[in-house]
C-alpha cells in the first residue's frame, strides 16, 4: 500500500510541477527579454511524450508569440540566419526580436508536426494556437507588404496541407476547423489553398487514386458554403484597414470563382468508386447553386453516367439540372436512361430519387410514341421479378405514362393476344429504344400480374381492363414505400368476420345438420 501511495503522489507532484515549470517560465520571458532562452524549455514540451505537457506547453506557446506580435517584439521581414548575428552589428533590441523570430518558427514547425498526433486533444490545441498566430500575423505581418491588405496565406496554406493528409483520416479534426471557415476571409484562401494543394498531390502521384487524401479533401469541401450576398462577408479573422469594398475576398463572385475552381480541380482527377456516390448526393444541393457556371460540371456528370450502377442512378440529379436550368444540349440521353433499366434499380437504396426523375424525364407529352413504349415495355418486363414494394409503384406509374401518351394504348388493346399466345416481338435485350420493337408488343406482363399472391398487386393490375381516366394516379407517397410498411399495413387493416358454421357445434363430429355426426362417432 505504502509504494501505491508514494506513486500517485509522484505522479500528482509531476503534474504540478510541469505546470508550475510552464508557467513559471511564461511569465519570466514575457517579463524580461534576459530571460528569454526559456522560450527553449517551453518549446521542448510540445516534443514530450505526455498529451498532458503537449496541450499545457501548446497554450503557453499561443500566449507568449501572441503577446509578442502585439507588442512588436518578432523581427519583420527577411529573416537572417542566426549564425550571422554573432559578427553583426545589429543591436541588442534587433538580436532579440531575430532570436524570438527564430523561436516562433520552430514552434510553429512542432505544431504543424503535432497535427498528425495520434491524440485528437493535442490535434486539436495545435490547431487552435496555429489559427491563433493566423490571426496575429494578419494583424501584425512579418514582411514589408506592398499591399493594402494582409493575410498570412503561407502559414494558411501549411496548416491546410496537413489537415489534407495522404497517410490519415482527419475528417474529425477538419470538423473541428470548420468553426474557423466561418470567416470570410479564411474560407476563401482555404479554397485557393486546397485547389493548390490538390494539383500539387496528384501530380506528384501521377493522378493515381489516392483514397485516404481524396477523402479528406471531400470531408473539407462538403465544409465549406459561400455567401451569396456581399452584404454577409462581414466576418473577417484578420480585420483590414483599407477600404474593403476593393478587396477581392469581400466580394462574392470571388468566393464563387474559387469555390467552382476548387470543386472542378478536384472532380478533374479518377476518385474512388464510393467517392462518386458521396458526391453525387450532395452535388445538386450543396454545390451546384453555388457556382457561377455550373455546366462546367458536364464532364464529371457524363463520366460518372458512363459508370453504370447506383452511381449513374446518381448523376441524373445534376444532368437533369443542367438539362432544365441550363438548356444542356445531351446526345443519347433517353438512350442512356433507358440503359439503366434492370433488376438492380428495385433494390438500390436512391430507389426513390430515380422513380421521381424518370417521371419528370417522361413527363414531355412531346416525346415520340417508341420511346415512351420502349420504356413502358421494359418496366412492364422487368415488373415480373419485381418484388410488391416495386410493382405498387410500377404499375401506377405505367398507366400514368399510357395516359400521358394515349397512342400507346395500342399496347393494352391489341386483339391477338387477349385469346391465344403469341410470340412477343419486343427484344428485352436491345439497348435502342428505337429498335426494340415496343409498340408491336403488349402488356402481357400486366395481365399476367392480375393473379399475383399479393392483393394489392393484383388488384393495381386489374385498373388496366378499365378505361383509364384522365387524372393521373399520385406515386409520390409510394416511392418511399418499404416491406415494413406494407406488412404493417395489411397487419392493421380491418377484416370482415366470415361466418363458417351456423350450429355452434358442442361436441367433435356431433351436430344435428351433420350427416358424420348422425352416422359415426368416436367411441
Amino acid at each position: 500500500m505504502a509504494s501505491s501511495t508514494e506513486s500517485n503522489v509522484k505522479g500528482e507532484n509531476s503534474q504540478v510541477s510541469y505546470k508550475k515549470v510552464i508557467n513559471t517560465k511564461t511569465v519570466r520571458v514575457l517579463q524580461n527579454k534576459k530571460h528569454a532562452n526559456d522560450i527553449f524549455d517551453i518549446i521542448e514540451y510540445l516534443q514530450s511524450e505526455k498529451d498532458k505537457e503537449i496541450i499545457f506547453a501548446s497554450n503557453a506557446c499561443s500566449k507568449i508569440f501572441c503577446q509578442l506580435f502585439s507588442r512588436g517584439d518578432l523581427y519583420v521581414g527577411d529573416l537572417p540566419e542566426e549564425e550571422d548575428l554573432v559578427n553583426d552589428d545589429r543591436s541588442a533590441e534587433e538580436k532579440y526580436r531575430i532570436f524570438m523570430r527564430h523561436r516562433y518558427s520552430s514552434c510553429v514547425e512542432l505544431l504543424l508536426e503535432n497535427i498528425g498526433h495520434k491524440a485528437f486533444q493535442v490535434k486539436e490545441t495545435s490547431l487552435c494556437a496555429l489559427m491563433k498566430f493566423v490571426a496575429a500575423e494578419g494583424k501584425h505581418p512579418l514582411q514589408n507588404l506592398d499591399e493594402h491588405f494582409n493575410f498570412p496565406r503561407e502559414l494558411l496554406q501549411t496548416v491546410v496541407e496537413h489537415l489534407l493528409s495522404e497517410k490519415e483520416d482527419m475528417s474529425l479534426l477538419i470538423s473541428r476547423f470548420q468553426e474557423f471557415l466561418e470567416m470570410d476571409d479564411v474560407r476563401y484562401y482555404v479554397m485557393s489553398s486546397v485547389r493548390d494543394n490538390i494539383y500539387r498531390v496528384m501530380a506528384r502521384n501521377k493522378k493515381a487514386v489516392i483514397p485516404v487524401y481524396q477523402n479528406n479533401v471531400f470531408t473539407l469541401l462538403s465544409t465549406i458554403n459561400v455567401p451569396s450576398e456581399a452584404s454577409k462577408l462581414k466576418k473577417f479573422l484578420v480585420k483590414q484597414d483599407y477600404k474593403l469594398e476593393e478587396w477581392k475576398v469581400a466580394k462574392p463572385k470571388e468566393h464563387k470563382r474559387a469555390f467552382e475552381q476548387m470543386w472542378l480541380v478536384f472532380l478533374k482527377f479518377k476518385l474512388p468508386s464510393n467517392m462518386y456516390k458521396k458526391i453525387l448526393v450532395i452535388l445538386h444541393d450543396s454545390i451546384m447553386p453555388q457556382m457561377s457556371d455550373p455546366t462546367l460540371l458536364i464532364d464529371f456528370l457524363s463520366a460518372a453516367y458512363d459508370i453504370g450502377g447506383a452511381i449513374s442512378l446518381l448523376s441524373l440529379n445534376g444532368l437533369f439540372i443542367l438539362i432544365h436550368e441550363h438548356n444542356l444540349d445531351y446526345p443519347d440521353f433517353y438512350k442512356k436512361l433507358y440503359g439503366l433499366l434492370d433488376p438492380s434499380i428495385f433494390h438500390v437504396k436512391y430507389r426513390a430519387r430515380f422513380f421521381h426523375l424518370v417521371n419528370i424525364f417522361l413527363s414531355s407529352t412531346h416525346l415520340p410514341a417508341y420511346l415512351v413504349a420502349a420504356f413502358v415495355k421494359r418496366f412492364a418486363r422487368l415488373s415480373l421479378t419485381a418484388p410488391p414494394t416495386s410493382l405498387l409503384i410500377l404499375l401506377p406509374f405505367i398507366c400514368n405514362l399510357i395516359r400521358r401518351h394515349p397512342s400507346c394504348r395500342v399496347l393494352i388493346h391489341r386483339p391477338c393476344t387477349a385469346e391465344e399466345p403469341c410470340d412477343d416481338p419486343y427484344v428485352m435485350e436491345e439497348e435502342d429504344p428505337a429498335q426494340c420493337h415496343a409498340l408491336e408488343s403488349s402488356l402481357w406482363e400486366i395481365k399476367t400480374l392480375q393473379k399475383h399472391y399479393h392483393p394489392d398487386v393484383a388488384k393495381a393490375a386489374m385498373k388496366i381492363n378499365e378505361p383509364l381516366t384522365e387524372q393521373e394516379d399520385d406515386i409520390s407517397e409510394l416511392l418511399e414505400l418499404s416491406t415494413f410498411q406494407l406488412m404493417e399495413r395489411e397487419l392493421k387493416a380491418e377484416r370482415k368476420t366470415i361466418p363458417l358454421e351456423f350450429d355452434t357445434p358442442t361436441e367433435l363430429l356431433k351436430s344435428s345438420r351433420e350427416v358424420l355426426g348422425v352416422h359415426f362417432s368416436l367411441e
